[in-house]
């Protein structure tokens, strides 16, 4: 999960209402969802908003209200309560829908807030809540660990953030080893060129913080 730029709503959307209109009423639709998709690739790279695989293929993803429609039906046509989601049952927002009851207030929301602030990607794998937090805010990073399951200590996810980053972590050492005996000025621009090569990639915020970790 990673800070996310929202773009304008498509215009599809304003056609809408919550009060008479279902959402079923735009998915059979494929004009109006592909506007919708447009919108939120450009959003998310095509990639899970949650667990940032990769959602370029029709069939790996679905749109997430972010807020369920069941709990907050006013949300249904409303542009910042969409996301583009993995299809995976286990985690992310398939998950999030089965996981029973919570307060939505307690989830990160990545258009809204930095999830670098709440959480540090290990190369390892794992997802850990950053130290120094105050206790709501340690509490909303669990929360939202635990409701998208981002952080299942042997689940897939993991073992396809750590294959993410394998191929990355000599050159994140090779900069570690830069940064100890070069000024800043000489190691920076190649740190700033890994990070822009990387950031259209599936998982990029694990192999981010393992470039960062120098």
């Amino acid at each position: 999960m990673h800070r996310l730029q929202r773009g304008a709503a498509p215009h599809c959307l304003g056609r809408y209402d919550y009060r008479h209109d279902s959402w079923n009423g735009v998915t059979p639709r494929p004009d109006e969802k592909a506007e919708i998709w447009v919108a939120l690739d450009a959003m998310q790279g095509e990639r899970c908003a949650y667990c940032e695989a990769d959602i370029a293929v029709p069939a790996d993803r679905h749109i997430e209200h972010f807020h369920q429609r069941s709990r907050y039906p006013q949300g249904t046509f409303q542009w910042q309560n969409l996301f583009g989601s993995c299809n995976r049952g286990n985690n992310c927002g398939k998950h999030k829908d089965s996981c029973g009851a919570y307060d939505h207030l307690d989830l990160i929301k990545p258009d809204e807030e930095d999830p670098d602030v709440f959480f540090v990607f290990v190369s390892d794998g794992t997802i850990k809540v950053r130290s120094g937090l105050d206790a709501r805010n340690t509490r909303r990073a669990s929360e939202t660990l635990r409701i998208f399951n981002l952080d299942a200590e042997n689940g897939p996810l993991r073992h396809m953030r750590k294959r993410a980053v394998a191929g990355y972590l000599q050159t994140a050492e090779e900069i570690r080893e830069l940064a100890q005996v070069l000024p800043p000025e000489d190691w920076m621009p190649f740190l700033h060129a890994e990070l822009a090569a990387t950031d259209h990639l599936p998982f990029v915020t694990t192999i981010r913080h393992a470039l960062l970790a120098c």
